[in-house]
């Protein structure tokens, strides 16, 4: 998905399952960025080479200028006199944030939704299997990996019968599951891949220190909801939310107004200490 399932719209509901118009309404700015190769982000002439790293460095670059925009009222009309940048991120994005804040320290916290570093043991053959918490090795093997598993570096994914379990079987709100044609993209297949890999992002995770929301859906396929906190062994503050009657697209379940209202009084209470 591109940045626009952040801010998803209906006709009949045009706020409803908006995360950024929830948060905007609570005062925050809401900045959703595409990474490259997806959206109206720039698509390299090899997109097997967007690894991670790569990613992530093209989003910490993405978030300094972003961030002295707003310091210096370019991007709003008016200087802020100081600002907290909170990382948001889901699925594969939620592990993109994790790593860019470990690598690059953008945020001063970070909310990730439906991520934990097991992978999708599932979805893989048995070589990538074989890398398995092994994120050096991974690392090293990672395009050769992405190359032979697709023919395009950007893969159109079809509808099949595991893609229907990300919504719940028939539990996501109709309405919100047409929205989000609207923010259909192709995968990248490299650091998709190595998302999909256990403990591929293992290290990163472990050395984020900031405060962590972690939500994630009680029927996600992020692995079980109660272990993937012990996966960021760094930081002292991490609040696990499990949401209820949810599959991976959090969004577009009945517990989406339940995350956004906890969503934006976690982000306020950080007001008190970060």
């Amino acid at each position: 998905m591109n940045r626009r399932y952040f801010d998803l719209h209906t006709e009949a509901a045009p706020s409803e399952f908006s995360f950024a118009a929830h948060m905007t309404a609570r005062g925050f700015i809401v900045v959703t960025l595409d990474p490259l190769g997806i959206g109206t982000s720039t698509r390299p002439a090899d997109g097997f080479e967007l690894t991670p790293d790569v990613l992530t460095l093209a989003g910490a670059r993405a978030t300094a200028v972003v961030r002295h925009e707003l310091l210096a009222g370019t991007l709003t009309g008016s200087a802020i006199a100081a600002l907290r940048s909170i990382g948001v991120g889901h699925s594969m994005g939620a592990m993109l944030t994790a790593m860019q804040q470990a690598q690059h320290g953008s945020h001063d916290a970070l909310m990730l939704f439906g991520f934990g570093t097991q992978g999708l043991p599932v979805a893989l053959t048995p070589e990538e299997l074989g890398y398995a918490n092994n994120p050096v090795a991974t690392r090293a093997a990672l395009v050769r990996l992405a190359r032979a598993r697709s023919p395009e570096p950007y893969a159109e994914i079809g509808r099949t019968p595991q893609g229907k379990e990300l919504f719940a079987g028939d539990k996501a709100d109709r309405r919100g599951v047409d929205a989000l044609q609207a923010a259909r993209a192709p995968l990248l297949v490299t650091p998709g891949l190595f998302s999909m890999i256990p403990g591929s992002s293992a290290p990163e995770c472990a050395q984020i220190a900031v405060p962590l929301l972690l939500g994630v859906g009680d029927r996600d396929i992020a692995g079980p909801p109660q272990q993937i906190p012990a996966s960021f062994a760094h930081s002292s503050d991490i609040t696990l939310w499990v949401l209820p009657g949810t599959g991976h697209c959090h969004f577009l379940f009945a517990s989406r107004q339940q995350l956004f209202a906890r969503a934006g009084e976690w982000c306020e209470a950080l007001r008190a200490y970060c």
